[in-house]
């Protein structure tokens, strides 16, 4: 007979098994079905979630490499490879920084503007749609909630493990 303490450290490892591996699916089908619904404007989801960041009001006169990658959650390199293609196609380019003409920026251009602004939104309510497709409000929500808790509990180990390149760039609840 196993100890009721057993069985619910048996339990629990079972369920967060179950969730990393759901997690881990949902990744790979957000990659997948994100940049299906976004590719007629040639992006995909790193290069949507790119623009996204880059559009927010704090960001206009463009964001860092290593802040951009802080506030994506990705490492400088593989920033560099996405920030490069995403140049060559016209949506970004590389400034100086006029506080620190050593450094660069990132920014959007007036093209990437125009497609963020003017034709992406459709494309994006209607995949956001059907993936949350019978969701409540509620249900949403309380998504977000544990998925921010989580994000906060990997951030830690990540800034425990050493192998954070700089600290986590704060980012407001809920985006």
């Amino acid at each position: 007979m196993e100890f009721p303490n057993k069985n619910g450290e048996v339990a629990q490892l079972e369920l967060a098994n179950r969730i990393f591996f759901r997690l881990y699916q949902c990744a790979n089908m957000l990659h997948k079905t994100g940049s299906r619904a976004v590719e007629q404007l040639g992006l995909t989801t790193q290069q949507w979630a790119v623009l996204g960041a880059l559009s927010r009001p704090e960001a206009e006169r463009g964001m860092g490499v290593g802040e951009l990658a802080r506030y994506l959650m990705v490492s400088r390199q593989n920033l560099s490879g996405l920030v490069g293609r995403m140049e060559r196609d016209g949506h970004l380019e590389l400034v100086a920084d006029p506080e620190d003409r050593r450094s660069r920026l990132v920014r959007m251009t007036a093209e990437g503007s125009r497609v963020w602004r003017d034709e992406a939104p459709a494309l994006i309510q209607n995949y956001y749609e059907q993936a949350l497709a019978d969701f409540s409000v509620g249900d949403t929500a309380h998504l977000l909630h544990y998925l921010l808790k989580l994000l906060d509990n990997m951030q830690a180990i990540d800034v425990r493990s050493g192998s954070a390149e700089e600290a986590p760039a704060e980012q407001p609840k809920g985006k």
